[in-house]
This record gives C-alpha cells, sequence and structure tokens, in this order.
C-alpha cells in the first residue's frame, strides 16, 4: 500500500488538498513548497511561544532552531519514506522536550510526520512513532524533569497527558480517514480505468466483426465472379463483362459500407447519413447471392424489428449465405425467417456437399455470429444436416426498441 499511488477529488490544479502545491507520492519532484511552508510555521511560531513562556522553559539557542529545522526539514521526504520520517519527527520533538526548550508547534511536526505514515497505509509504523513521543514526554514530564533544565521544573498534570492523548487519537482518526477515502477512490478508478478498456476491447471487436461482414460477403461474391470472368474470357465474352459488371458493383457496395464504418470512427458523434441494414434489405442479398451463382429462396415475411436486432439478423443471413457461396456445393440455399413467441428464428439450409475450397475467408465467420447472437440474448446452432447440407439456425430474442442496447452509434 505504501508503494501505490491514488487519487483524490479535492485538488487544485490536479493535485490532493494537504499538498496542494506539488506532484503526488513519488512524483517527479519532492515537496519543497509545503515543507518550507510548514517549516516557517514552525520556527516562527515557536520563536512567538518562547516569548509567553520566558522564565518557565528554556530560552532558543542555536541548537534548539538546528532541532527545530531537522524536524521540519525531514518532512521533505515525508511522501517517499513516511515511515523513517515519523520515527524521526517523534526522536526529535522528545529530545527537543528534554532540553526543556518552550513548548510550540515543533508538536506539530510529529502529526505531520505520522499522519503521512498512516495515510501511506504503514499503520504500525506509525502508531509505534505515536507511541515513542507519547513514551518520552511522559517519561521527561514525570520522572526525568528533575535532573533536566530547566532547574526547579516541576511535573506536569496527568491532565495534560489526556490532552495530548486526545489529540492522538484525532489525529488517528482523521489519518485513517483519509488513507480509507484513499484507497476507496483508488479502488473506484481502477473500477473506472477497466470499464473503460472493456469498453474500448467491446468496440474493437464490434467494429472487427462489423468489417469482417461488411467484407467477407462481397469479397466472396468478388472472388466467384472473378473465376467465372477469367474462365469465360475467350469464350464467352458477353458472360464475361457480366461478371465484371457484377464484380464492380460488390465492391462499390462493399466500399460505400466500409465508408460508413470509418465515417464513424473518424467523427464520433454524429449520425451517418446512411441507415443501418436491416431484413429489409433481403432481396438485395439475394440478387448478390444470384450474381454469385447462388439461388436464394425465403420464406416468411421479415417483421419489424429494433434497430440492433434488425442489423445482427441482417449480418447473420449475411454470413451464412456468405459461407454456402465459399464452401458448399450446392447453388440453391432456403432462407426461413419466423417471428414467435417474443423471439425472432432465422433458419439458412443448403443441400450441400461441402466444397473444403478456400474462398480466401478468415474463419471467423460463425464467431462473429454468434457473438451477435449472444450480445442480443440469443444463440446460434451451425452445423450439418443428418440428410446432408448445412444449417445455421439463430434464435434472437425479440425487445421493445428504447429498451435494447445500442449495437452501434448509427442504429440510433
Amino acid at each position: 500500500m505504501e508503494e501505490q499511488r491514488t487519487s483524490v477529488p479535492w485538488r487544485w490544479h490536479g493535485t490532493p488538498w494537504w499538498n496542494r502545491w506539488e506532484d503526488e507520492r513519488h512524483g517527479s519532484r519532492l515537496p519543497w513548497r509545503s515543507t518550507l511552508l510548514l517549516t516557517a510555521f514552525v520556527v516562527m511560531g515557536t520563536h512567538f511561544a518562547a516569548r509567553s513562556q520566558q522564565g518557565d522553559r528554556v530560552p532558543l539557542d542555536a541548537f534548539a532552531y538546528l532541532l527545530l529545522l531537522v524536524a521540519s526539514g525531514v518532512l521533505l521526504w515525508r511522501q517517499r519514506h513516511p515511515v523513517p520520517v515519523a520515527f524521526v519527527t517523534a526522536a526529535v520533538a522528545t529530545v527537543y522536550l528534554g532540553a526543556g526548550y518552550p513548548y510550540g508547534p515543533v508538536f506539530f511536526t510529529v502529526a505531520v510526520g505520522c499522519f503521512s505514515a498512516l495515510a501511506a497505509g504503514r499503520r504500525k509504523a506509525a502508531w509505534a512513532a505515536f507511541g515513542m513521543f507519547w513514551a518520552g514526554h511522559a517519561l521527561v514530564s514525570h520522572w526525568l524533569y528533575r535532573w533536566l533544565p530547566p532547574p526547579g521544573d516541576s511535573a506536569a498534570s496527568w491532565g495534560q497527558e489526556l490532552v495530548i492523548a486526545t489529540w492522538v487519537v484525532a489525529i488517528v482518526a482523521l489519518a485513517e480517514l483519509v488513507r480509507i477515502r484513499r484507497e476507496q477512490w483508488a479502488r473506484e478508478r481502477a473500477e473506472r480505468a477497466q470499464a473503460a478498456r472493456r469498453r474500448a476491447d467491446e468496440e474493437r471487436l464490434r467494429i472487427a466483426r462489423e468489417l469482417h461482414d461488411v467484407l467477407a460477403h462481397s469479397i466472396s461474391v468478388i472472388n466467384v465472379q472473378a473465376g467465372v470472368g477469367l474462365a469465360l474470357l475467350d469464350s464467352d465474352p458477353e458472360q464475361a463483362r457480366t461478371a465484371l459488371t457484377t464484380i464492380k458493383a460488390a465492391s462499390k457496395e462493399a466500399l460505400g459500407e466500409v465508408r460508413q464504418v470509418l465515417d464513424t470512427l473518424r467523427t464520433p458523434g454524429d449520425a451517418p447519413r446512411a441507415p443501418a441494414p436491416g431484413l429489409g434489405r433481403l432481396p438485395e442479398l439475394v440478387e448478390q447471392a444470384a450474381s454469385a451463382g447462388l439461388t436464394v429462396t425465403v420464406e416468411g415475411e421479415p417483421p419489424k424489428l429494433a434497430p440492433g436486432t434488425d442489423l445482427a439478423a441482417f449480418r447473420i443471413v449475411q454470413e451464412a449465405l456468405t459461407n454456402v457461396v465459399r464452401h458448399s456445393g450446392s447453388r440453391h440455399a432456403r432462407v426461413h425467417v419466423e417471428r414467435a413467441e417474443g423471439v425472432l428464428s432465422l433458419r439458412v439450409d443448403d443441400d450441400g456437399p461441402a466444397t473444403g475450397a478456400d474462398a480466401g475467408g478468415s474463419g471467423n465467420g460463425l464467431a462473429g455470429m454468434r457473438e451477435r447472437a449472444t450480445a442480443l440474448g440469443g444463440t446460434i446452432e451451425a452445423g450439418p444436416r443428418a440428410d446432408g447440407g448445412f444449417r445455421v439456425l439463430a434464435v434472437l430474442p425479440l425487445k421493445v426498441p428504447s429498451q435494447e442496447p445500442p449495437e452501434r452509434k448509427e442504429d440510433r
């Protein structure tokens, strides 16, 4: 706990209230200004206190001022080395008291030193320093005063010891409160940082998933049509021209969607001009699949969905059809859309068989679909069918749009 840096809300220009002019613990600078102020307060305060105690205590001399400077100056390291500072201030104050010098602000250095140790979490050391000072004070005031200056001094009253003990308890209680609050603020700051990192990770995954879904389908269509164009370039130039036209349209659409995602990143807080895709664009998917040589039959009417659910449903169907184009020997797929009992059921079937060909995919399609479904509280089942072919079954819960967490800014 001693080495941990913490922050507190009571700040002036970013610095803790108890050390307003300096860096925090283990900062690049020592607390020179606050220490100089403390030293001036102790020396000047003791000088004025000595005037009211003339004849009762030993007058201030060079050794007295040296003790005052040592007790105050050692506080310069109270943040980096709180334990030694606490014991040094307690020892110097005890020597000052034993020498018979006037009572005064020198005891304030003990309070500051032990307070710093307590606030740093070094409780046992702070208590030990306090105990050492109190024991030394009691020893000097009640037993050793006969042999120590000033001559003719009498024993201190036990009521005075009670007052000192009360002040010690008050300082300890305040320091403990500061330590607890600092630890609490440190935990809260760590939790906020962890939450920010988690949100950043989620946003990064969302962007990666979105880009994958945007590009995978179009690139698959381009891959298939490029193969068709190359195969028919000499034998059927017109069909090759059609393939090139399809490549141009698919690449243009992919560039538009990628630009939409990137514009959202470049201008945070601004809503994109184009709406997010949804199941209303199923006819476009069917047309794109047809250009890749895949016939798609849609069964059921797409219902009106919340933006986040609509986008996830569209991307799941898009990725499922992309996988058919890439990995299935079937040239026919069926998309079944059904809304029942508060859920949306999406089923995409093809008759297979799997080709085993690599169409340049990243292998993250199924994982991306599962992530989208899980984010909405839904499920994804994907695997071969008993009668051959492959099936993707997604079940997404339907939510009221106002209650659904936004998946992306452009959904709003």
